[in-house]
């Protein structure tokens, strides 16, 4: 068998395998289709000359607490710029609900539900990298302690309920629902259905664990330092080469593809069993994206909000699980949860203020958001649209242009509910090895799912060591 590995894809999970497979001296070339590095890393100058803004992902809880970036050294190779307060939650009638990197701190400000707050999200944490590292391995290798398997096994019958069920369940307080609500959104999901608590859970504990930071410079500054780390190991990187069939490459031993079930299936004649288990693969709902360049910080009614690298806007629980709920069917809410980054309070490398934000909208969705987003920022920070100096938006159609693995303008790679975790893209022990002998799977449709982890590359590299 021969020496030589493609990966195709230049993601997050693209760049993992193919640096873990040079530095087992594998002879490696990683091809991507873009005139730029990166997938979902990238930054555009998308607004006004000078400003630069993360297309994709912007924040890196999960680059700093995976194994995978850990094992390749990540915090030497790029600076990450932390904002004073990783998230911010403000509601109409009251202060802000603030997360801390400091549990404790947090604590503090909800009151009542801060012995909650400490006993749930703050033991997670506490728990530290060894649950993390084994809640970013569903399906293994796994290795830790007595105590890290007892805390990963709390963890996850705690994370089985729906937000809504956890959030009622331990918090009193709107404060601290709301707070929740706001994490567990991220998920994409109904927040009544099974798993949506986990995906709160976790990302609170990584705000306590290594916080929520950027990478100064913008995201494609890691991109391109994986890109760097590979040729200093002897890869090759080539952009602008889009692979149509693996017929056409040639005589390569490894071939792990960062691509989602659709791509794979135009790409190879797989066994019929196989190909009828990927076209029942689920592709989950899409966003709308703004980008802003501003002539100033957002003026927040609440100031404390301004010290926030990530802010939740869309009230309470209840109005967030009721967003959340209309997407789930199919609509649009006129008042949607919107996910906003002001990398400014953390990283002021990038030009001026600017500003990102999405809200979720129905798989393949047409509909202009722009409105109803900036409406939700306006709520919270009456003369926010004066600050706007230009805009730039996103629709699903413009997101999957821009990248292929988004699907619908699907940022996660496939729909995040619990039977598709079991089935990640199919039901198997080993989800990253395909049917086709040397050929492996990486992207955010493997587990663990989606976000800046590279765990799917890192898990499909190493199955491509061991089979050779």
């Amino acid at each position: 068998m021969s020496d030589r590995a493609v990966v195709v894809g230049s993601g997050p999970n693209g760049l993992v395998a193919a640096v873990a497979l040079a530095a087992a001296g594998r002879e490696v070339v990683l091809l991507e289709a873009a005139e730029r590095f990166g997938g979902g890393l990238r930054s555009e100058e998308l607004t006004l000359p000078g400003r630069v803004h993360d297309v994709g992902a912007t924040v890196m809880a999960l680059a700093l607490a995976s194994p995978a970036f850990r094992e390749l050294g990540v915090q030497r190779l790029v600076e990450f710029a932390h904002p004073p307060v990783a998230v911010a939650h403000p509601l109409d009638d009251r202060p802000a609900v603030l997360v801390h990197r400091d549990a404790r701190r947090t604590a503090e400000g909800l009151g009542a539900d801060g012995a909650a707050w400490r006993a749930s999200l703050g033991a997670a944490a506490r728990a530290g990298l060894p649950l993390t590292d084994l809640l970013l391995k569903p399906l293994g290798p796994w290795s830790g302690s007595p105590r890290a398997f007892a805390s990963a096994a709390a963890f996850g019958l705690a994370g089985l309920a729906p937000a809504t069920t956890f959030a009622r369940r331990v918090f009193r307080t709107p404060e601290a629902r709301a707070a929740f609500a706001g994490l567990a959104a991220h998920s994409m999901l109904d927040l009544r259905a099974p798993l949506s608590g986990a995906y709160g859970l976790m990302l609170g504990t990584l705000a306590h664990l290594v916080g929520w930071p950027l990478v100064r410079g913008g995201s494609q500054v890691l991109a391109d330092a994986l890109v760097a780390r590979l040729r200093e190991l002897g890869g090759e990187a080539v952009t602008g080469h889009r692979v149509r069939r693996l017929a056409d490459l040639g005589d390569a031993g490894t071939v792990v593809l960062d691509v989602t079930p659709r791509q794979f299936l135009a790409m190879a004649d797989l066994p019929p069993a196989y190909r009828r288990r990927l076209r029942r693969y689920r592709y989950g709902p899409a966003v709308f994206k703004m980008d802003w360049a501003l002539d100033g910080p957002v003026p927040w009614r609440d100031p404390a909000v301004a010290s926030a690298g990530t802010v939740h806007l869309g009230g309470t629980l209840e109005e967030i699980a009721l967003s959340e709920a209309e997407m789930a069917r199919g609509r649009h809410s006129p008042r949607p949860y919107v996910l906003l980054v002001q990398p400014y309070a953390a990283d002021p490398t990038r030009g001026g203020p600017t500003l990102w934000a999405y809200c979720h909208v129905p798989h393949g969705s047409p509909v202009d958001m722009t409105a109803a987003i900036e409406a939700q920022i306006e709520r919270y920070a009456p003369g926010f649209r004066d600050r706007v100096l230009a805009r730039h938006a996103m629709g699903p159609a413009a997101l999957e242009a821009f990248d292929a693995n988004l699907v619908g303008g699907d940022i996660g790679g496939g729909l995040a509910s619990l039977a598709q975790f079991a089935r990640r893209p199919v039901w198997s022990p080993a989800p990253w090895r395909t049917p086709l002998p040397g050929v492996f799977l990486c992207s955010a449709a493997t587990p663990p799912g989606a976000g800046t982890h590279g765990m799917g590359g890192w898990q499909a590299a190493r199955l491509a060591l061991r089979a050779s």
